[in-house]
């Protein structure tokens, strides 16, 4: 359902993004991970339209990606979720999600079908539906589950899910894994996420891509990538012993 290739984003003389292919099928989870400045935002935000590659070229169900507009993206099915989530403070929870529905779907939502997949989008993700609640009223875990809200009231047939645990306790992890996990499962929606913490997300995802200076270093299933040399030696240094690398390891 998505096919990428030959990505390639550079920034005066730094690439970011060196020529990266992959694709994914239907209802997959891809794993995205690697070390800061490993190239992972940038591909996200190539994904989604706020960048616009040097090369390559981008196609979601065989329909041409590459260059359009992030309102384009988005209305064509592609969601995404934010490290730092930036909530509109003065609208509440329910109007936060249904302006992200408006512009998934534009001018063929209603203000009526906008509400309706606010309060389902808030279902789904255990927050409050009724129209008076505030976002002040929400933790680090409630803002991450806003996220994913908006996220899903566009829509989307693809969900960039970055970073759903940051700031999180290891009980809130598992429940936000757990639930993109039910994303998933429930709605058929195909995920890449990005993450800095593995062993959650190895747990959950169906193959894992690794990114290092912008390169693809390694792709494969969990079991696979986690016992890749390459990988260990990005993460740990090409000296690590057999202990230090089950670090890695699921």
């Amino acid at each position: 359902m998505l096919v990428v290739e030959g990505l390639y984003k550079h920034f005066g003389g730094f690439t970011a993004v060196n020529r990266v292919d992959f694709s994914l099928e239907q209802g997959e989870i891809l794993g995205l991970i690697g070390p800061n400045g490993s190239g992972k935002s940038t591909i996200f935000n190539l994904l989604a339209g706020a960048l616009s590659p040097n090369a390559g070229s981008v196609r979601l169900r065989g329909q041409e990606v590459t260059g359009k507009s992030p309102h384009q993206i988005c209305a064509m099915g592609v969601g995404r979720t934010f490290q730092i989530p930036r909530p509109i403070r003065r609208l509440t929870i329910l109007e936060n999600v249904a302006v992200a529905g408006y512009f998934g779907q534009g001018v063929t939502i209603t203000r009526e079908d906008a509400w309706l997949s606010a309060a389902e989008s808030l279902q789904l993700v255990g927050l409050p539906s009724d129209p008076g609640t505030t976002v002040d009223t929400l933790g680090t875990a409630g803002l991450k589950k806003l996220e994913l809200a908006k996220a899903l009231a566009t829509k989307p047939t693809l969900l960039l899910a970055d970073e759903s645990l940051g700031g999180l306790d290891q009980g809130e992890m598992d429940q936000a894994a757990q639930m993109l996990k039910n994303i998933r499962d429930e709605l058929g929606i195909t995920i890449i996420w990005v993450e800095h913490i593995m062993g959650v997300l190895m747990r959950v995802v169906d193959r894992v891509m690794v990114l290092d200076h912008g390169e693809k270093i390694a792709e494969g299933t969990p079991q696979e990538v986690t016992v890749d040399q390459k990988v260990i030696e990005v993460y740990l240094g090409s000296d690590a012993d057999e202990t230090a690398t089950a670090a890695v390891r699921v």
